[in-house]
């Protein structure tokens, strides 16, 4: 299952994505991370050091092996050089599995001692001085997109992606990338207003979307999100002693974890589960070549000098444990 985590800054996603990590690291389930948000939390809130958290390897330094290995014997693709992020797989591409060992996660990934169990964390790195007023952060956030379109997982088996805050992941069709994607917002104007944005922006591409009601503190906060958000409202958590021992970088067990937080988790993860048998492969895949042409259109034909539109293997269909063509 492939899942998202988003809302406004300071809602709460970060550390919602960090529990939901817990959650299903606990109960066994492998697991990847990823953070690739602007600001890197993700590692700090499994429980690394902040200067191990800065340490780790960024995708993006490690695109060109990405793409060179993501390619693989494709013959529609010349080379890594003219591949981008929005770069669909074909017959012959490499293709990355969550429970694998490859040279990707060997340069990109490591692995997060968590109670019960371990995760493989990958980040997008920071934003650096390097990169002020030459680049901007989706650059970094390609590497993401191009291995989530090369990504074959089963229904056992999480990717979990803590994204960018706001509505800034309609800069690139990463949006469409996932199963489920996890909207965290407050009981205040400006947390649902992400949630409108983000659902009108989704409307047009199917993009499964349940908001998880964050620091809710009475009746009168759940009203408020019930009256907002409708049916989309999936749970609701408050204030957690547990949580502000995380943030404090003191976090006790995870089975201390109060009982209406892990049955909030147990809820999502129900939900994320329930989507896996309403995948529509074909749809996903169609996505990718659309978010691809378009790209191919607006800036990729230009910078690699080809013609990417050809990149697209009209008969292939990313699977779920297998490739298929048509």
């Amino acid at each position: 299952m492939k899942t998202a985590f988003v809302g406004k800054g300071g809602s709460g996603k970060t550390t919602l994505s960090s529990l939901f990590i817990r959650h299903l690291a606990a109960g066994g389930t492998p697991v990847i991370a990823v953070d690739a948000d602007i600001n890197q939390h993700l590692g700090a809130a499994l429980g690394l050091d902040e200067r191990v958290a800065a340490g780790l390897p960024a995708m993006g330094d490690h695109l060109p092996l990405i793409k060179e290995y993501l390619r693989g014997d494709n013959p529609r693709i010349a080379s890594a050089e003219t591949m981008i992020k929005t770069t669909p797989p074909g017959e012959g591409s490499r293709l990355l599995r969550v429970c694998e060992d490859n040279p990707v996660y060997d340069a990109c990934a490591r692995p997060v001692e968590l109670d019960g169990g371990a995760v493989r964390l990958m980040v997008t790195g920071p934003f650096t001085d390097a990169d002020l007023g030459v680049a901007c952060y989706h650059s970094k956030t390609g590497a993401v997109e191009l291995c989530l379109n090369h990504l074959v997982d089963g229904p056992d088996e999480y990717v979990v992606v803590d994204m960018t805050a706001g509505s800034d992941s309609f800069a690139s069709g990463m949006f469409t990338r996932f199963d489920m994607t996890f909207l965290v917002a407050e009981p205040t104007r400006k947390g649902v207003s992400v949630y409108r944005q983000y659902k009108e922006y989704a409307r047009d591409f199917d993009v499964t979307l349940k908001v998880i009601g964050n620091k809710v503190q009475g009746p009168d906060d759940l009203d408020f999100l019930r009256a907002e958000v409708g049916d989309d409202l999936l749970v609701t958590v408050g204030h957690s002693d547990w949580v502000r021992s995380l943030e404090k970088g003191r976090p006790p067990r995870f089975d201390l974890l109060e009982t209406a937080g892990r049955d909030a988790l147990r809820l999502m993860q129900s939900a994320a589960d329930a989507t896996y048998e309403l995948r529509d492969r074909e749809r996903y895949t169609r996505q990718m070549v659309h978010f691809h042409l378009k790209n191919a259109r607006s800036w990729g034909n230009e910078r690699t000098g080809a013609d990417l539109a050809a990149q697209v293997d009209p008969g292939f269909v990313l699977g779920d444990t297998v490739t298929t063509s048509a």
